[in-house]
């Protein structure tokens, strides 16, 4: 006990966990000091080099955490990609057990986040768009929303067709 007192304390007096606080004590002061349009400056710097790194290159400039996550697990192989194919065959990330109803959500996720980038609508209804449309993979139709997309076949890079459902009469 006498032992870890003596290797705590330095010179000063000062303990080292004293110093600790006083240099967090310090940085807050200094953090405080500093307006929020320059600490968001800071950020976006930051994450515009952190955007710059080959594994998260192809990140969008206005990146949000779950889209640098998916992409980080996509590098570790804990991650698929699957594109989707309408007008601009867009790649989502998925999981890679992930059943059905995630990858409808990557879609909707996606799309809210394509919208707020660019402008556009400002609401989906996305129970109108399930019942309207569908998502087909090799000619099967993914109706089951708790399968998962192993089930289906659907392995990394495949490509799954977002399509017009056609009317029952």
């Amino acid at each position: 006990m006498m032992e870890e007192q003596s290797r705590d304390t330095v010179e000063g007096g000062l303990s080292v966990k004293d110093e600790e606080v006083a240099a967090l004590d310090t940085e807050e002061e200094d953090e405080e000091a500093l307006p929020h349009s320059e600490i968001l400056d800071i950020f976006e710097e930051g994450l515009a080099r952190l955007v710059q790194d080959p594994l998260l290159c192809d990140l969008p400039i206005q990146v949000t955490l779950e889209e640098v996550n998916s992409q980080i697990a996509l590098e570790y192989g804990q991650a698929m990609t699957v594109r989707v194919l309408k007008a601009d065959g867009e790649i989502m990330l998925v999981v890679q057990n992930a059943t059905v109803l995630d990858l409808k959500k990557a879609i909707r996720r996606f799309m809210e986040l394509k919208q707020q980038r660019e402008g556009g609508v400002k609401h989906v209804s996305w129970r109108y768009v399930w019942r309207t449309y569908q998502l087909i993979f090799q000619g099967e139709k993914l109706e089951d929303d708790k399968m998962r997309l192993k089930d289906y076949g659907i392995r990394n890079r495949d490509e799954v067709t977002f399509m017009k459902r056609l009317r029952k009469k």
